[in-house]
């Protein structure tokens, strides 16, 4: 899964990125609203984590509470948490009030915010529940790890990025270009033929049980449980 982190603090952004993506999630880090505001227009995400006290760019501030105002006004539902040092109720009572899903008051436990992305992830995917699963082949939210027939999966993160992304849309096609966004971020060197990779190694991983990725052409690929499986 693809998430957006906006905050302008470049070392608590890093350590947050790194613990993020330590759990298997792609993230793309911005420090202030015009580059926030530009990102939600161009790309999808299933997350964004944003400060509401965001610099000034080029003399014209956009804070986040002005990003968030314009994602909802574009009728963007991706579920936002906003993570600021500002504890006062009118603060919190703005922010959830033009949109945000959760609120986060710095200083935080990253633990209890890692529990809250999941909780957020969760929602629209079987009723929230924390284990999703299609035939044999299950994710645990809570734990970000694959099982096959009860046995762990062993993935790399683009590997895990690319399963994933076909559990979530299970029986649907998912064209190249939405596994390549929820593989590469924006740092990345996103090609688009690497997709095929990631996705035959997770195939060959999948050999011998009842699940596995058909390719669709000019569909792109769907999880698919075999007959009787």
């Amino acid at each position: 899964m693809r998430l957006l982190l906006v905050e302008d603090n470049q070392a608590l952004s890093d350590w947050l990125a790194r613990m993020l993506r330590r759990d298997n999630y792609v993230v793309d880090c911005v420090h202030d609203g015009e580059a926030a505001d530009a990102c939600l227009r161009t790309h999808d995400y299933a997350l964004v984590i944003l400060d509401l006290a965001l610099p000034a760019r080029g003399g014209a501030a956009m804070g986040g509470l002005e990003v968030l105002r314009r994602m909802r006004g574009r009728r963007v539902a991706t579920p936002v948490i906003v993570l600021t040092a500002n504890d006062a109720m009118s603060s919190r009572v703005g922010a959830l009030d033009s949109g945000a899903d959760d609120y986060i008051v710095k200083p935080f436990d990253v633990d209890e915010l890692e529990a809250r992305i999941r909780a957020q992830l969760r929602r629209g995917h079987a009723a929230g529940v924390p284990l999703v699963t299609h035939g044999a082949l299950s994710l645990d939210t809570a734990a970000r790890s694959f099982t096959l027939a009860g046995n762990p999966l062993a993935l790399t993160p683009r590997e895990h990025a690319v399963l994933e992304t076909l559990l979530l849309r299970a029986g649907r096609p998912v064209p190249k270009t939405a596994l390549a966004e929820s593989v590469f971020g924006f740092d990345d060197e996103a090609d688009h033929s690497a997709v095929e990779i990631y996705v035959h190694r997770v195939r060959k991983k999948l050999e011998g049980g009842t699940v596995g990725i058909v390719t669709l052409r000019g569909l792109g690929y769907m999880l698919r449980v075999a007959d009787g499986g």
